[in-house]
């Protein structure tokens, strides 16, 4: 039998949502699972939400909401210059894996209003954050925004590198390498 955390809050129940997303998808995100998931009963979910629609549509905020500004605001604060404020936001969306819940949030966007305005704002704010990094760097307006696309589809892409590329963390810095222009 589980019982109620009193220190359980609304973030946990959506970072929760936010893994099964990512383990297993849209369909397997259900209430009791869930509760199960963080060894709390059902009952502590009203707790933070009026209902099941009422929680997904803050899931669907979240991941484009309060997540994605702390992530930012963490980012500037943190790194100095643009090239260390995209090596650090892509370090940050590796070490949360961010790039697995976008994808699952893509395939919850195909079916749910919800989903798909929530990826457009992430698109939309990264998309534009990055760019500013590059023209920051140098490159013309439409060269950054063309730049800035290509890390945020790259990042979001279901497929293998090709042979004869690095993988995992060295993949990543060439890649930052030909988008950004070389490093600092």
């Amino acid at each position: 039998m589980t019982r109620p955390r009193k220190d359980l809050t609304r973030e946990d129940w959506l970072l929760a949502g936010q893994t099964v997303l990512r383990d297993e998808g849209l369909r397997a995100l259900k209430l009791r699972p869930l509760a199960a998931s963080l060894g709390i009963s059902t009952g502590s979910f009203y707790h933070h939400f009026n209902d099941f629609e009422d929680y997904l549509g803050q899931l669907a905020d979240y991941f484009s909401g309060a997540q994605l500004t702390e992530n930012l605001e963490q980012v500037k604060a943190d790194a100095p210059t643009p090239i260390r404020r995209i090596l650090l936001a892509s370090d940050l969306a590796l070490n949360q894996d961010l790039p697995r819940l976008a994808m699952a949030m893509r395939a919850w966007a195909r079916s749910d209003d919800r989903a798909r305005a929530s990826v457009q704002k992430v698109d939309d704010v990264l998309t534009g954050f990055f760019a500013d990094c590059l023209e920051t760097m140098g490159h013309g307006r439409q060269q950054a925004l063309a730049r800035a696309y290509l890390l945020v589809a790259s990042a979001t892409a279901d497929m293998e590198p090709p042979a004869g590329l690095p993988r995992g963390l060295e993949l990543r810095d060439l890649m930052l390498e030909v988008i950004c222009g070389g490093e600092d």
